[in-house]
């Protein structure tokens, strides 16, 4: 690995300092959760959302440029990847997480009060898109922040429990944005759904965007962070910008870190969020049976990610990707095939196969990617390797599935979309080495 760095001495009391690290925990959930339940709501609203704003065009033109706009909100991720490394990485975890999440709030709020195209005409779609831009845009310093600030809080040995915490806030966020959805079709007909209730999840944005910064606001940061300021304080010196020192000493960790990542990115985005959909619209499930089976795969999700966190610190983060890759490898296809041919009870199980199997990745990736990197580039290295992953496969997993579809005439294309990206983010992991048992490097 390039760039190795030595590692620092234990940071004693205030490591193990247990009411620092509940309230950095507890902090990190509220503000993932905020972030990732309105991006939930946007994706498992589509076909609403599609009707609202591109009523013009026929139902699977709407869907894709529905989720073209959300496909577009994730290019502006690594640059703001970019810029939120540099902020975390130079003024502190804290201050970009806190001002993150309140470009969130007003961006998610925003979309709320956004008119329909039979109101404004093409400038509702436009609204839309630069509300997108601006989620991206703060989404982007959010799962990369919360991973390394919770990484240099943990202590040694339990890094891979506590970081599973980010996943999964990610996965209540979708979850909540799962049952949102769920009751909106339930109680409401279509014309009252079109008219305001799909404006309804992301109204919530507002107080609970306030509640994650004000609880930000009022954390210390990081014992390493300090530590790394301490000495920058003591010996000054004129340092490169945290992205050119990535890109020239750390190259082999980004490479390792986006191949690893795109795993993550599809699987994510097929099976958390574009799935509803795909089940309503491809296997003709109801939607009521779509959402109820999504919830239950969300819920397996979420009780067993922490698991996979403390698994990958007993077994170590590289033989859990390792693992996860072969699995996605060997068995998207075949559940994808039964998925075509089952009742709503297997469908459930073969969506909880599915989690269970997600979560050997994303218990594990959050720990594996804070550690690959040195203190100084850490906020930086995870969030341009991370969102560069998410703006290539993770924002374009619905549309290029719907459009693959489209294309073959195969409902099994996006479970071969999904067996090709494995094999990616195997070949990753095979070049990479076992990070588990070492401190964090600085």
């Amino acid at each position: 690995m390039s760039g190795v760095g030595v590692t620092t001495r234990e940071t004693g009391g205030r490591q193990g300092d247990r009411g620092a690290l509940r309230k950095a925990a507890t902090a990190c959930f509220i503000g993932n959760f905020v972030e990732w339940f309105d991006y939930a709501a946007y994706g498992y609203l589509a076909t609403v959302i599609a009707r609202v704003f591109f009523p013009d065009s026929d139902a699977t033109t709407a869907l894709l440029a529905t989720f073209g706009v959300f496909a577009l909100s994730f290019v502006v991720r690594p640059i703001g990847g970019i810029f939120w490394g540099h902020v975390g990485d130079r003024h502190g975890r804290r201050a970009a997480l806190s001002v993150s999440i309140l470009i969130m709030t007003f961006a998610s709020f925003s979309i709320a009060l956004i008119p329909s195209h039979a109101t404004i005409g093409l400038l509702a779609p436009a609204l839309l898109l630069v509300a997108r831009l601006a989620q991206g845009f703060s989404a982007s310093g959010e799962y990369a922040g919360a991973s390394a600030f919770l990484a240099e809080y943990a202590p040694e040995g339990q890094r891979g429990r506590y970081t599973s915490i980010v996943p999964a806030s990610t996965a209540t966020g979708l979850l909540f944005g799962s049952l949102s959805a769920a009751l909106l079709h339930g109680l409401l007909d279509d014309p009252a759904l079109e008219s305001w209730g799909w404006r309804l999840p992301f109204l919530l944005a507002a107080p609970l965007g306030l509640i994650g910064r004000y609880i930000r606001l009022h954390l210390e940061d990081t014992p390493r962070f300090c530590e790394m300021q301490a000495r920058r304080e003591q010996a000054p010196a004129d340092e490169h910008a945290p992205i050119r020192l990535l890109l020239t000493e750390h190259r082999r960790a980004v490479v390792i870190a986006f191949g690893v990542t795109s795993l993550n990115a599809v699987a994510f985005y097929l099976l958390l969020s574009y799935l509803p959909t795909y089940l309503t619209t491809e296997l003709d499930v109801s939607e009521t049976e779509a959402f109820t089976s999504s919830t239950i795969a969300l819920a397996a999700y979420i009780a067993a990610i922490f698991g996979m966190g403390r698994l990958s610190d007993a077994l170590g983060r590289r033989t859990m990707l390792v693992a996860a890759s072969v699995l996605f490898l060997l068995a998207s296809v075949p559940l994808f095939v039964l998925a075509g041919q089952v009742g709503i009870v297997a469908l459930i199980g073969i969506q909880v196969v599915f989690g269970v199997m997600l979560t050997m990745n994303d218990g594990t990736l959050p720990v594996f990617l804070s550690e690959i990197f040195p203190t100084s580039v850490r906020y930086s290295g995870f969030a341009f390797s991370f969102n560069s992953a998410n703006a290539l496969f993770g924002g374009t997993a619905p549309l290029v599935a719907t459009w693959l579809i489209s294309v073959t005439g195969s409902v099994l294309a996006p479970a071969w979309y999904l067996t090709g990206i494995a094999l990616l983010a195997l070949v990753a992991m095979l070049a990479s080495r076992e990070t588990a048992h070492e401190a964090l490097r600085d």
